[in-house]
């Protein structure tokens, strides 16, 4: 019994040593650790979980709804980019498709509700064009085999000035240096035909 009780409290002492290495360095102001504490989540999906079929082409094709936490102090702006690596097939993948490209999103919304339209987006947020060279969501289409999706937050020191109507790749150049923190969902997709 006592050998029972010394392994118990040696592993209380590692569980509060883990705990206070993860939360002393955010409350000194750690501002590397802040930006560990971010976290994207789905009502409609897990990290890992097949993506419902409502939100790809071959259902509503709408955007699911997104929550954040955790942001870094001093966050200004957020960037969100939805891409898929494994285009066109997961055996063999050439490019990484965009599926959606959202920027100065403002911190305080915490959240994007499901199939949201660009009138109803949070003030302040401009969106870019995704590979179907259009703005807004597009949903997982995959041509063959089943296909990850991230979701990808970005927490910037800064708001981007108007790149009018960028493609991924302008909207990342013009982040640079600004990331202070960022999260990922990833869903996976494959058609049923």
């Amino acid at each position: 019994m006592s050998s029972l009780i010394r392994n118990d409290a040696a592993w209380r002492r590692m569980a509060v040593a883990v705990l206070l290495a993860a939360v002393l360095p955010v409350m000194a102001g750690d501002k590397k650790q802040e930006g560990r504490n971010m976290m994207l989540t789905s009502t409609v999906f897990f990290q890992g979980g097949t993506i419902p079929q409502r939100y790809t082409c071959d259902g509503s094709d709408i955007s699911p709804p997104l929550a954040w936490s955790g942001l870094p102090a001093g966050t200004k702006s957020l960037v969100l980019i939805v891409d898929d690596p494994d285009a066109p097939d997961p055996a063999a993948p050439k490019r990484i498709w965009s599926h959606w490209v959202l920027y100065n999103l403002p911190p305080i919304a915490g959240e994007l509700p499901e199939a949201v339209p660009a009138q109803v987006l949070p003030p302040g947020t401009l969106q870019g064009v995704n590979d179907w060279q259009r703005p807004g969501y597009g949903g997982p289409c995959p041509p063959v085999g089943r296909h990850r999706y991230f979701y990808k937050l970005y927490a910037l020191d800064t708001v981007l000035p108007d790149l009018g109507g960028p493609a991924k790749a302008a909207v990342e150049k013009a982040m640079q240096g600004h990331i202070l923190g960022h999260a990922e969902l990833m869903g996976q997709y494959q058609r049923s035909r």
